[in-house]
C-alpha cells in the first residue's frame, strides 16, 4: 500500500478464548468516543475471526521499542506459532496485556460491523473498561 494519509500507532488486540490464546497486530485504531475506540480488523486476522460482542480482550497500544513484537504478531498466525511462547505479557481473566506497552486497555467488544466497500474486513468498535497509561514512554509508529 503507497498511500499513507496518517501516522498510525500500532496495537495488539489480544485475548484468550476457549482455552487458546489469539493475538493480532492493528494499526488501524482510533477512539471514537470518550470510552470507545474502534479498530478496523482485517479479513485474514484469525483473532478478528473468533471475535465475537461481549468478549473481553487486551488492548496493548506498544511503546516505541516494541517494534519487535508487531512485526512478530502481525506477521504470524495464532493458530499456528504460539505467540506468548517468547513475549513476556500479562493476563487478567480472558485479557492479555503485552508487558512495557504504552497503554493497556481493557476492552469489551461492544459492535462488529462491515463497513460498505470492506464488508469482508471488521471494524470492532470496543467499549474501555479500564486503561494504564505510562507517559514516559513514546508510541510505537507504523
Amino acid at each position: 500500500m503507497d498511500f499513507v494519509a496518517f501516522n498510525s500507532g500500532c496495537n495488539v488486540v489480544a485475548l484468550e478464548k476457549n482455552n487458546k490464546k489469539y493475538a493480532m497486530t492493528c494499526a488501524w485504531a482510533s477512539m471514537v468516543g470518550h470510552k470507545k475506540v474502534g479498530l478496523l480488523i482485517g479479513s485474514q486476522s484469525e483473532t478478528g475471526k473468533i471475535l465475537e460482542v461481549g468478549d473481553i480482550c487486551g488492548i496493548s497500544a506498544l511503546a516505541k521499542n516494541q517494534r519487535d513484537i508487531a512485526n512478530f504478531i502481525g506477521e504470524n498466525h495464532s493458530t499456528e506459532v504460539d505467540k506468548f511462547k517468547t513475549i513476556k505479557y500479562s493476563q487478567d481473566g480472558s485479557a492479555i496485556y503485552i508487558n512495557g506497552a504504552k497503554v493497556v486497555i481493557e476492552a469489551k467488544v461492544s459492535q462488529i460491523l462491515h463497513l460498505k466497500d470492506i464488508e469482508e474486513d471488521n471494524y470492532v468498535v470496543f467499549d474501555v473498561i479500564s486503561y494504564i497509561q505510562d507517559s514516559k514512554k513514546k508510541f510505537l509508529s507504523f
